[in-house]
């Protein structure tokens, strides 16, 4: 299975658009757990909407996001300490369900998680993938 990932951290919404067009991505998987974004263009409905006008599908996943100490672990560079919060987050009833649900998703139709951060070193969708699809080929976007 090919999985993609995207941050926008940096990118326009047209930008980001255009990347996963390229790619052949037909769903957006939002990964994030407050799909709100000071960036113009990236909060869930705005982000749904231009998506939609591409042609590309938007899912929210939000069990699936970092909860507050993890997002201010990643902030402070604790990759260590996002990890281990990340991990507990994963273990909780409805992060199961929509594991799931976004393996399944991801297994039928090209998928691409989307987070803020560029680099996916620094952001929980790698630490995701490595928890659900280990074994997922992954492919990286870099919009603008």
């Amino acid at each position: 299975m090919k999985i993609f990932t995207i941050g926008y951290e940096g990118a326009t919404q047209g930008q980001l658009i255009e990347t996963l067009k390229t790619a052949g991505v037909e769903v957006l998987a939002d990964v994030r757990a407050v799909p709100l974004s000071r960036r113009p263009g990236f909060s869930k409905n705005i982000l749904a909407a231009g998506l939609g006008e591409a042609g590309i599908d938007y899912v929210g996943f939000k069990a699936l996001g970092t909860p507050p100490a993890g997002r201010e672990a990643a902030r402070k560079g604790q990759h260590a300490r996002l990890a281990e919060i990340y991990a507990g987050q994963l273990d909780l009833p409805e992060a199961i369900v929509q594991a799931a649900q976004l393996i399944e998703l991801a297994a039928a139709r090209p998928t691409a998680l989307l987070c803020f951060e560029r680099d996916p070193a620094g952001c929980h969708r790698t630490l995701l993938l490595d928890a659900i699809l280990p074994d997922a080929q992954r492919v990286d976007l870099f919009p603008g």
